[in-house]
């Protein structure tokens, strides 16, 4: 088949690299000048499929103002607030039912695990060599944090996930670098989770792709997407004044937000918004003072991570507010955590990286992966912060499904069709 990509972050390039190695002839359009370079640049990470969990939960709401107006709080609203994103919310607070929740939990934590899998065969497979590293310490600064965390502990037991409770002595063994003069309770260790550079994967599948046949075209816009004139007969891609419109037997939209706006002229709205996350990148400047893999600060819900000679410091969830703003409370936490834990690992001189980034996330459902209900449309997209741990998986998903083939997990939780609002 004759199949058009939208969109080369994490999500694209492996959709593009799985459809490759099925034999199909794969284009891939995206706006920017490489791949991986907008909500995939800069990313935490963290690989750890028992933490994938959805935002829309019991208590979730609660949590959210109460924290409304603390300095270093994790999950922020910022003005302006767009009647999407108020739409946004009251879904996303009606979704935050037990119900809801373990049933969307269980699709995401299968869809996680299937994709640790994936990934583990695709770098074994080609050989590819980039930033990465085994184990993940979640640490818990108080005993109220000890006790919000037991919930947690049993979702890992529930999904078989190998971890051990560490009081504070047997943490800073995982982790000799910690500071000795940051107090903590204990930690959770996961063994078999860890750390990985998105973009630098992301990058060297590009080129696996392209050795398939693959063909990128960067620094294209696509305009509208449109039905073809022949019933069954694919879909139309359409680019600026002067470019002449593409047919192909089918499109995958991994585009983000911006597919929701491709989508309208076709019929479809998707409930969709951005949460916003930050992150800061600096150099190593003494490799015995930064950690050896990913840790997790969860009272501030702030990962630290080890990426070759860079250490990464990446959380916050902001709601709202201008895309291209950065908020200087948010970076300041960041700063804050990271000195807690590791103070002196990381040159602040020169190359300090602060990135913010756009998580494209429905309200009260996983992300959709599969047909869009339209002849020749397929999606996947809406993975939230959870992208870098569901890309591989849902990619080979949806490539098995455009085959016709049975996927390897069950898929049903991730059907497109199944709450997407048909306008007439």
């Amino acid at each position: 088949m004759k199949i058009a990509v939208i969109g080369a972050g994490i999500i694209g390039v492996t959709t593009a690299y799985e459809l490759g190695l099925d034999g199909h002839a794969v284009t891939v359009f995206e706006r920017r000048g490489a791949a991986a370079e907008e909500s995939s640049f800069a990313n935490a990470g963290v690989l750890a499929p028992g933490y994938v969990t959805p935002w829309a939960a019991p208590g979730m709401p609660m949590k959210v103002l109460g924290q409304l107006f603390h300095r270093h709080a994790s999950i922020k609203l910022a003005l302006p607030l767009r009647m999407t994103d108020l739409a946004w919310i009251w879904r996303w607070y009606r979704a935050c039912r037990l119900d809801v929740y373990l049933a969307n939990r269980s699709h995401m934590q299968k869809l996680a695990f299937y994709s640790r899998a994936r990934l583990a065969s695709i770098t074994t497979k080609l050989r590819l060599e980039y930033d990465r590293s085994d184990g993940y310490l979640v640490l818990l600064r108080t005993a109220r944090d000890v006790k919000l965390a037991q919930p947690s502990l049993q979702v890992l037991r529930d999904a078989g996930v190998a971890y051990q409770q560490l009081d504070s002595d047997q943490a800073r063994k995982i982790e000799p670098a910690l500071n000795p003069d940051t107090p903590f309770q204990g930690a959770v260790l996961c063994p078999d989770d860890g750390v990985g550079n998105c973009r630098q994967f992301a990058l060297m599948l590009k080129n696996e792709a392209q050795r398939l046949g693959v063909v990128f075209r960067f620094r294209i816009v696509v305009q509208a997407l449109a039905r073809s004139q022949q019933p069954d007969k694919g879909i139309d891609v359409v680019m600026g004044a002067g470019t002449p419109v593409q047919h192909f037997d089918a499109v995958v939209l991994c585009a983000g937000l911006d597919s929701a706006q491709l989508l309208r002229p076709l019929g479809i709205r998707l409930a969709m918004t951005a949460v916003h996350g930050y992150s800061v990148s600096a150099t190593i400047r003494e490799p015995l003072n930064a950690p050896r893999s990913a840790v997790m600060d969860e009272h501030f819900k702030v990962a630290i991570t080890r990426l070759g000679q860079r250490v990464r410091v990446a959380g916050s969830a902001e709601l709202g507010g201008a895309a291209s703003q950065r908020r200087p409370a948010s970076l300041q936490t960041l700063y804050k955590v990271l000195h807690d834990w590791f103070p002196g690992a990381a040159s602040h001189v020169a190359g300090v990286q602060e990135w913010k980034g756009a998580r494209p996330m429905f309200p009260d459902r996983p992300p959709m992966v599969g047909g869009s209900g339209i002849h020749g449309l397929w999606f996947n997209l809406g993975h939230g912060s959870s992208g870098w741990a569901m890309a591989c998986g849902s990619a080979r998903a949806l490539a098995d499904q455009i085959l016709g083939h049975a996927t390897e997990i069950d898929m049903r939780g991730f059907d497109p069709q199944a709450t997407t609002d048909q306008l007439s």
